[in-house]
């Protein structure tokens, strides 16, 4: 089987996993079947949509590659269905998504290097391709979205993995760069996750605080003392 077979396979995989992390995240928020669909298309979808609308190289393949929209649809429905509870589905969902972070940031770093993009934007379109659908979930369900903190580190990985695909990439190894990013995000997304590796928060230096004085009220004019308008009333008309 060719690699790029290979890599559609896990990238559908991705699309698969996500798209019932949109549809369990539906469940818990009691939507319709419209609401599972929505949450279920934006996650698995969102991400490579933005890639390309960025890119401007044509229609999102989202649009022209049936299978996408189908697998996406099929995983809304069937976390409709089904309530995906118990300790396999979980641990299945959580798998489909580290192998989607690792193949979506390659994937997103790669067009954009083919694209004539430089490393530093690569990267960036790698990380959103990776993580641009789990944001808009998040946002659409109404909550922070989990990559600004306080959940298992994930948007790391995804950096780390497009840094390697832009090298791989670059050096004319291809294959072996998607190989290498699925399998780091993979390790380090299943265990970071075991572990809770979450990174640290904002950092407050001791020092101390200091208070600045501003002056935003005008300044009134002078008073001259002793004036006309001061010591004698104002004639009334």
């Amino acid at each position: 089987m060719e690699a790029d077979v290979v890599f559609r396979i896990v990238d559908l995989i991705g699309v698969l996993g996500n798209g019932l992390l949109g549809g369990v995240l539906a469940r818990t928020q009691k939507y319709d079947l419209i609401g599972f669909l929505i949450l279920a298309l934006s996650t698995a979808l969102g991400g490579g949509m933005i890639r390309d609308a960025l890119l401007q190289q044509g229609f999102p393949v989202a649009l022209t590659d049936p299978y996408y929209l189908w697998v996406a649809s099929f995983a809304a429905v069937a976390a409709y269905i089904f309530p995906f509870e118990s300790k396999l589905a979980v641990r299945s969902i959580a798998v489909f998504d580290v192998l989607a972070l690792g193949c979506w940031s390659a994937t997103g770093a790669s067009k954009a290097l083919l694209a004539g993009l430089d490393w530093a934007p690569a990267i960036l379109l790698g990380v959103i391709t990776a993580t641009g659908g789990g944001v808009i979930r998040d946002l659409l369900a109404g909550r922070t979205p989990l990559i600004f903190g306080g959940a298992p580190v994930y948007a790391t990985w995804s950096i780390l993995a497009s840094l390697l695909m832009v090298i791989m990439q670059s050096s004319g190894h291809y294959n072996l760069g998607m190989a290498l990013a699925i399998l780091l995000s993979t390790i380090f997304g299943l265990v970071g996750r075991r572990l809770n590796w979450v990174l640290p928060g904002a950092v407050t230096l001791g020092l101390k605080r200091v208070r600045f004085k501003t002056f935003l009220s005008k300044r009134r004019p002078p008073r001259m003392q002793g004036s006309a308008s001061e010591s004698a009333p104002t004639p009334e008309s």
